[in-house]
């Protein structure tokens, strides 16, 4: 299926709920701000991520560690859906808050337009799921957020994706037992984050039948790498890179900032920029001027 199948009419969460039933395992790339959201469908996915990490560090210029708050999140999620086609997912970090923040929470992100957003079971102010010194809130206390949730929504195909940080904290049982209590609650997608090993992958997969996220993230992450095929043989249905292109991003910049330094030019690395033109074509200047002329009064 291609974003050209999906009919005008149908929504992005209903588009978003139509992906998961296909049978080939989903990959959505992470976006950090609205041109990373327009890269990831100009390379053809059919659904983007908002990383809660990459925003936290491009709109506001802090480490993942609970500092970004919502407006910041949902004026990214709702640039993003606005120069977009496909689904956006959205990391919406703890939901906030207790139960009646989450109530706030999914109001606000379903007007936004996002297909759905991710909440995790962490006390707040968070941390970046593959690092260390998290804190858990109590498993009933998040059972009583998911319910919240999905109380709230208006659409039934918004999607909840609920995540537990157990395993570096409690262990894999725990988080088991979390995973379990979340989907009995109303979770569409688990995500258990940071599994060490293929063996504890394949056991959180077989152990609850459900639709499982996958979080690859190079460089550091605590989860082994694996090609689609193999995660999708493990029982993962859907898969995010959260940071790729976010990380890729500052390495271009410092490259070409350190060419820029050390020549005075950037002559030297011309080569590996895109163009002039193509700079402003990736976010429509060439609409925008047709629409100027179609307007223009003189």
């Amino acid at each position: 299926m291609t974003q050209n199948d999906f009919r005008p009419n149908v929504t992005k969460t209903a588009k978003f709920r139509m992906l998961l039933k296909e049978e080939d395992i989903l990959l959505m790339p992470g976006s950090f701000n609205a041109l990373s959201a327009i890269l990831v469908e100009k390379a053809g996915f059919k659904a983007v991520y908002i990383s809660g990490a990459g925003l936290a560090s491009n709109f506001v210029g802090y480490p993942d560690i609970g500092l970004t708050t919502m407006s910041d999140i949902l004026e990214n999620a709702r640039n993003i859906v606005h120069v977009t086609n496909i689904p956006v997912i959205c990391d919406a970090d703890t939901g906030f808050g207790n139960a009646i923040n989450m109530i706030r929470t999914v109001r606000e992100f379903e007007s936004a337009g996002v297909a759905g957003i991710q909440i995790e079971d962490q006390v707040m102010p968070k941390k970046c799921g593959h690092t260390e010194g998290k804190l858990l809130i109590s498993k009933e206390e998040m059972v009583q957020k998911v319910k919240a949730a999905v109380d709230t929504r208006r659409d039934g195909d918004f999607v909840l994706v609920v995540r537990t940080d157990a395993i570096a904290v409690n262990g894999l049982d725990d988080a088991l037992e979390r995973a379990a209590a979340y989907q009995e609650a109303g979770a569409d997608i688990l995500f258990v984050e940071a599994p060490r090993t293929v063996e504890e992958m394949q056991r959180i997969c077989h152990t609850i039948k459900a639709p499982h996220l996958a979080n690859m993230v190079e460089g550091g992450g605590k989860t082994p790498i694996l090609p689609l095929a193999n995660l999708q043989e493990i029982g993962y249905k859907v898969v995010i890179y959260p940071a790729s292109a976010w990380m890729a991003s500052i390495k271009a910049m410092r490259e070409v900032l350190a060419v820029l330094k050390e020549d005075g030019t950037t002559a030297r690395y011309a080569s590996r920029m895109v163009s002039f033109q193509d700079m402003f074509e990736v976010v429509g200047r060439s609409k925008f001027a047709a629409m100027e002329k179609k307007y223009s009064s003189y």
